[in-house]
């Protein structure tokens, strides 16, 4: 935690008091703290408190009129390693589920670039009611971590869940999390993401639904956690929020395999995430094809199969993933896909699963392993999936070593 950049949002909860001993807990551990209140977080806790604890002032308002200063809430939001909002009442977790941006925190909070982290606190009926729920389910599809809320005695008096997790429980949340960033320091990781493009005529083309969501997200993550990554990556409409993922562009199917050929060698782990063409128009036409009333033949050949020819050349220290998106015969098919490619695991999806496959930010997967092992995981974020999928990573390595 040494030198990390710590953003403590507070929002209006009587476990607001949780706070100063948090902030108290994170400057002992050598981490810069800002601390950002909510309007309300005032009448719980006092700025003198949290501003004498962080040994910076307390930011509440865009303008502040006793000094004349704009706190701009980009700036903060990029200046952070982390974002933990503790305690977050249901009333901010509403509102940052849903864009609404009425405040200092939550601006910053639209605005922030680092891993947002947040503390559930309410009472036991509000935790549960399932807008709740559906709010807390919505931040971890953005990619953010629910430090979950605990079980015990209640500010109501009741017993339940709700209570927001001790300072000593988040703190080691925290390191938790900025410790796995030396899990893949010094490793070389190829990821290939996104559709190909298959030329018809100068105008048209073959493509397929990828957005290329996964493939990114999985480049986030390994870059997160100390990798080099590096995104071979067809036409997408994403840029990567980690400025050392290096990106390289293609279109055609062939120029997605000589790019990841020529890659290969150098990288410890290869992900073929990319929904690469299969087959590819024999003859594409070098001017636009005009309309006519008669049908249009296009014959097509089959492109090279970037995992199998590369499986050919792969070595003993290396790690392949493949991914395999199917409709029938799902478990089946990913096994054949896993044998024949000589992956370490293989990553189905299945497009029958509401919120996985294509477009979506959600993804629901299940991981096979070389002695046909099925670890199945519930609908979750495209992010936390890569995060599962790092995780499998990780051991593997650690196994070998």
């Amino acid at each position: 935690m040494k030198g990390k950049k710590i953003i403590i949002g507070i929002t209006g909860g009587i476990a607001a008091y949780k706070a100063a001993i948090l902030i108290r807990l994170l400057i002992k551990k050598g981490a810069e703290i800002q601390v950002i209140t909510t309007p309300f977080a005032e009448k719980f806790i006092t700025p003198l408190t949290l501003s004498a604890l962080s040994k910076n002032p307390v930011l509440k308002m865009f303008y502040n009129p006793e000094n004349g200063d704009w706190n701009s809430h980009v700036d903060i939001g990029l200046w952070a390693d982390a974002f933990v909002i503790a305690p977050a009442t249901a009333n901010t977790i509403g509102k940052a589920a849903n864009g609404i941006a009425d405040n200092l925190l939550l601006t910053t909070y639209l605005s922030a670039k680092c891993p947002v982290f947040w503390a559930p606190a309410m009472d036991l009926d509000m935790f549960r009611h399932p807008a709740v729920q559906k709010n807390i389910q919505t931040l971890k599809s953005f990619g953010n971590y629910i430090i979950d809320a605990e079980t015990g005695e209640l500010a109501s008096g009741l017993e339940g869940k709700g209570r927001m997790a001790e300072p000593e429980n988040i703190v080691n949340f925290l390191e938790n999390h900025f410790s796995q960033k030396k899990k893949l320091r010094n490793l070389k990781v190829l990821i290939t993401a996104g559709p190909t493009y298959e030329n018809i005529d100068p105008v048209r083309f073959i493509g397929n639904r990828s957005s290329g969501k996964m493939g990114y997200a999985l480049a986030e993550v390994f870059a997160e956690n100390g990798a080099e990554v590096t995104i071979i990556s067809g036409p997408v409409n994403i840029k990567p929020e980690n400025r050392e993922i290096k990106i390289i562009s293609v279109e055609s199917a062939e120029e997605m395999y000589n790019q990841t050929k020529k890659h290969f060698p150098e990288n410890n782990i290869i992900i073929f995430a990319a929904a690469t063409a299969d087959y590819t128009p024999e003859n594409p036409a070098i001017s636009k094809i005009k309309k006519k009333t008669n049908y249009l033949n296009i014959k097509l050949k089959p492109t090279t199969d970037i995992a199998l020819e590369l499986s050919k050349i792969k070595l003993k220290n290396q790690t392949t993933v493949g991914f395999a998106l199917e409709t029938d015969n799902e478990i089946i098919n990913a096994k054949n896909k896993l044998k024949k490619k000589k992956f370490d695991f293989i990553v189905l999806n299945s497009l029958k699963d509401k919120g996985a496959g294509f477009g979506y930010d959600t993804n629901k997967i299940s991981v096979i392993d070389k002695d046909n092992n099925i670890k199945n995981f519930e609908l979750k974020s495209k992010t936390e999936a890569a995060g599962d999928i790092l995780n499998i990573i990780t051991e593997l390595i650690k196994a070998d070593s």
